[in-house]
């Protein structure tokens, strides 16, 4: 092989690493789609009880869904879902008495640093979450001690952050890492026998942790 044929095959192949090495990254224009694993951790709190406690809310894993559109090189949006969480809600000392399912889509806009040749994108986000809660339900009404019945629960605004690091292993594929906080407030309403108690507001304002794979179309 001579040496303009030689020095043809590196020029070209330096072309092609510079073109794969641009288009690794998140440019403006992606669709990126990523799943994986999201937990939502509580860090509730509420008025004492009937004297007995504050509620507590359980943690929950579900498939977690997030849809990001990238304006810029570094400006972007996305819309974080996922399938129904279900929570217990219990008292100290006297275990579970509820169980409640809700749905907290959340909007956010984003900046990426780094530009569009990094491999490695960290990123922040503010934005907005509502929170539905539905298929309220009082799993131990205490007969005899306090007969609970007929829970409610209202949905729920308020404002979202996040930080998180996606990771480009390939021109399409990613894994991503993120975490969010979300201020969650719902007014919880439910009779003791006949009686209605005194509406609660729990302040759920939860931290959401999520570990995913992502595509770029």
């Amino acid at each position: 092989m001579n040496k303009k044929a030689t020095l043809g095959l590196l020029v070209s192949g330096l072309m092609l690493a510079g073109a794969s090495t641009s288009a690794i990254a998140h440019q403006a224009g992606d669709i990126i789609v990523r799943a994986g694993a999201v937990m939502v951790a509580p860090n509730e709190s509420s008025p004492v009880i009937a004297n007995v406690s504050e509620f507590e809310v359980s943690d929950n894993t579900q498939l977690g869904l997030n849809f990001g559109y990238m304006i810029t090189d570094n400006w972007a949006v996305e819309l974080l879902a996922a399938t129904p969480f279900t929570h217990d809600i219990s008292l100290d000392g006297v275990g579970k008495i509820a169980e409640t399912k809700h749905l907290p889509p959340t909007l956010v806009a984003q900046y990426y640093f780094g530009n569009a040749n990094s491999k490695l994108r960290p990123y922040v986000g503010v934005g907005v979450n509502f929170t539905n809660f539905f298929d309220n339900e009082i799993t131990n009404s205490l007969e005899g001690v306090f007969d609970l019945n007929s829970l409610s629960m209202s949905n729920s605004w308020g404002l979202a952050a996040q930080a998180g690091i996606d990771y480009n292993v390939t021109d399409k594929w990613l894994v991503n890492a993120s975490v969010w906080y979300a201020q969650i407030s719902t007014d919880v309403n439910f009779n003791a026998g006949e009686t209605p108690y005194p509406e609660v507001t729990v302040d759920v304002d939860p931290w959401v942790y999520m570990v995913s794979v992502g595509y770029k179309f």
